[in-house]
């Protein structure tokens, strides 16, 4: 737990870090104004506009430089509307930078300048296809006069002539820019980039090497990042489809009324201009009758008063057809002459009768023989309320097109900032407060140690270090975590002392009964602990050379050793006469001292049988029941060769005979070492697992100095007998 002096400078560093953060996007935002004003005001064919972006980027991360970047285009457009549209620009500028100086781009001058080239493609490529989309080919701005002059003397596509041109002029912008930052970043004293960093740990910070592991920490399916980004995208940006959807299409329907309302105003007109009483006339002499040409020209300062009016015209609508009264002519087709029968397009054919009957119908909106079409019709009726024609007006809709396309770019585009700022926002915020947090209990967790009380004690302090504080449900879950870890090794430092003492008295146990057992055969002496400390030293030696690496485990090394005094366990069903024996024994006496392999797997097996798990006993029995059989298979009780006789029983095999052979008998005296060691190397691949013996023998120092010590510890015994009263 924190104490309370602690807990009151988080609030203060905290405020300290917000501090920084706003002076830091204030910095960004008053340098992009600058330097754009500064192109502005010497008419550089340059922008200048994204110094402060890419200089936040560099120094505070993708944070801040977002929101300059963003809110920069937000002050321009007071006095420039159109830069709006283009703050998403600037905003993937930042995050371009951001990710370029997160992997050290900007801190060689070479990577400096390779970036400015990355960061126009984005400026200068993405910004013209935008551009294109708003207004076509550009007739104004920084790129407009050199796009027509690549257009004009190259003979290149507008289109690409204007990508050209705008990606020349913003390489050139951007090369400049980020060789500004890239000397003000050498300028700038360490310290003060270190405050300009903006992070948000609500923990301990992590060096960069933890941070990198725990950022790469992988998961079964997907990860907390991952899944907390698709909630961010996918949200606000069904919330975007559904918004933009609705605006365009109350764009396009109010565009589609504002036209209709236009048509039938400049219809109105045309009716009004008619004389009903004269039509029959129009008809039959044309220009020759008395106020045609008058009319005709009203009816063309009609049309040209809006530019989104196509046609006008009026026609004498009967079953044979359209019978023409007037057509004005179009810069592109000439009018039809009055009395020309123009037959029905195939889209009025559901108003036909209607306009046959002299009625008026709904404004109509077509796409046939003249083009994408809203036409409005109305009835010029005679003073006895007869229709003798009717007056109409065609908008074109192409127009209604391109602006609703416009409209749509400018919508995205305006979504797109406004969207990656909440997105990087909510990722930051996300990143700091739920996965970093998260991921650092779990590689904690991941890497405790339990092998020893110190390293427990040093993986519970590590998880304390942590010191996670978002002052959430996070903050909850870490002190219950960091409480029950500390708790739980309190736990297995008590049971591991419990087991330590459990083991303690089983090997004592076993040692008894290795006595017990030791003590009928007044031949064997120590026999059973200095095999246990041969079997040891061979076990070792094997590790070192790397010999049976797959069986050879610290586990199976701990239970052969300390199961070796039960090798000889099954003797205690062999009678005292025969164990202690000092002549030959007969061949059914021989038989009764060898069932002494079997008669211990069967103790072994009855202890088996209430602990079945115990890889201790199963050594124990391997031990007992095969330490007689030979690497040739002519030992007993079954017969096993090869590797086929566990390794447990060919390295007791070889303890068991080097500790008869040096060891007095009474039958028998002694070996000396170097004989003992001669009979063995001579047992190799017939009585022996020849690589245990190599082990063996290269350990032959070790192996005399187990021999020497229980040597002297024998004769000090003998001594104390032969003389008690000095005890």
């Amino acid at each position: 737990m924190r104490n309370k002096s602690e807990q009151k400078d988080i609030p203060k560093e905290k405020y300290y870090k917000i501090y920084a953060f706003v002076g830091l996007c204030a910095a960004g935002i008053t340098i992009n104004l600058l330097g754009g004003a500064i192109a502005s005001s010497l008419s550089l064919p340059l922008y200048l506009d994204t110094i402060g972006t890419i200089l936040t980027a560099v120094l505070g991360g993708y944070l801040p430089s977002i929101i300059a970047g963003l809110v920069t285009n937000i002050i321009k457009s007071i006095s420039d509307p159109p830069s709006i549209y283009y703050g998403f620009l600037n905003v993937l500028i930042a995050v371009a930078a951001a990710n370029l100086a997160e992997k050290g781009w900007f801190q060689k001058w070479y990577k400096t300048l390779i970036s400015g080239f990355i960061l126009a493609l984005i400026g200068g490529a993405l910004g013209s296809i935008f551009t294109w989309f708003l207004y076509g080919f550009a007739s104004e701005g920084v790129s407009a006069e050199f796009a027509a002059n690549i257009n004009a003397s190259s003979g290149i596509p507008r289109f690409w002539s204007q990508m050209l041109s705008d990606y020349i002029i913003d390489l050139a912008d951007k090369l400049i820019t980020v060789v500004i930052v890239f000397i003000v970043r050498l300028l700038l004293p360490q310290k003060l980039k270190d405050r300009a960093l903006f992070v948000g740990w609500q923990q301990k910070p992590l060096d960069r090497e933890s941070e990198k592991k725990i950022r790469g920490m992988e998961s079964r399916v997907m990860s907390l990042r991952t899944k907390l980004l698709l909630l961010l995208i996918v949200a606000p940006l069904l919330v975007a489809i559904m918004s933009t959807s609705i605006s365009y299409v109350l764009y396009r329907q109010t565009s589609v009324n504002e036209h209709t309302i236009l048509a039938e105003g400049v219809t109105n007109l045309a009716v009004s201009v008619v004389d009903p009483d004269k039509v029959d006339e129009f008809l039959e002499k044309g220009e020759a009758a008395d106020g045609y040409n008058e009319t005709k020209e009203l009816l063309y300062s009609i049309r040209e008063s809006s530019p989104d009016i196509q046609y006008v015209y009026v026609y004498k609508i009967d079953e044979e057809g359209c019978h023409v009264v007037f057509d004005l002519d179009t810069e592109d087709l000439p009018g039809e002459p009055a009395g020309a029968l123009v037959p029905f397009d195939e889209s009025f054919s559901a108003y036909l009768p209607a306009l046959i009957a002299g009625e008026e119908i709904d404004p109509i909106i077509t796409d046939d023989t003249y083009g994408w079409l809203l036409t409005v019709y109305k009835p010029v009726y005679d003073s006895d309320g007869v229709c003798k024609c009717y007056a109409a007006a065609d908008v074109s809709m192409d127009q209604l097109k391109a602006n609703s396309y416009t409209f749509f770019a400018k919508l995205i585009s305006l979504f797109l900032g406004f969207f990656i700022m909440i997105m990087a926002l909510g990722m930051w915020m996300a990143e700091y407060n739920i996965v970093l947090p998260v991921n650092s209990m779990a590689f904690s967790a991941d890497a405790f140690a339990y092998h020893s009380e110190d390293a427990r004690e040093n993986s519970v302090e590590r998880i304390q270090e942590l010191d996670i504080h978002t002052g959430d449900e996070i903050e909850n879950l870490y002190h219950a975590f960091s409480m029950t870890t500390e708790e739980s090794m309190q736990y297995v430092a008590d049971i591991q002392k419990q087991a330590d003492t459990i083991s303690k008295m089983q090997n004592g146990l076993i040692m008894v009964l290795a006595d017990m057992v030791e003590n009928r055969d007044q031949n064997t002496g120590d026999h059973v602990r200095k095999t246990a400390a041969y079997t040891k030293i061979i076990m070792d030696g094997l590790k070192k050379k790397g010999y049976y690496g797959d069986e050879l485990t610290d586990e199976f090394i701990y239970d052969v050793y300390h199961s070796a005094p039960l090798h000889d366990v099954g003797k205690i069903k062999v009678r005292d006469a025969i164990l202690n024996k000092p002549g030959k024994l007969t061949d059914d006496e021989f038989a009764e001292m060898k069932s002494h392999t079997t008669a211990g797997s069967e103790v072994i097996q009855q202890a088996i049988d209430i602990v079945p798990e115990s890889g201790f006993l199963n050594e124990a029995k391997n031990l007992a029941e095969f330490h007689h059989e030979k690497w040739n298979g002519s030992g007993y009780p079954t017969g096993l060769s090869g590797e086929d006789i566990p390794l447990s029983a060919r390295i007791m095999a070889v303890a068991d005979v080097f500790d008869a052979l040096v060891s007095k008998r009474s039958y028998k005296e002694p070996f000396t070492f170097e004989k003992a060691m001669q009979i063995i190397e001579e047992g190799s691949g017939n009585h022996f697992d020849p690589k245990i013996v190599e082990v063996f023998l290269d350990s032959s120092d070790e192996v005399r100095r187990v021999a020497e010590e229980f040597e002297m510890n024998n004769i000090e015994v003998v001594s104390i007998m032969k003389n008690p009263v000095s005890v």
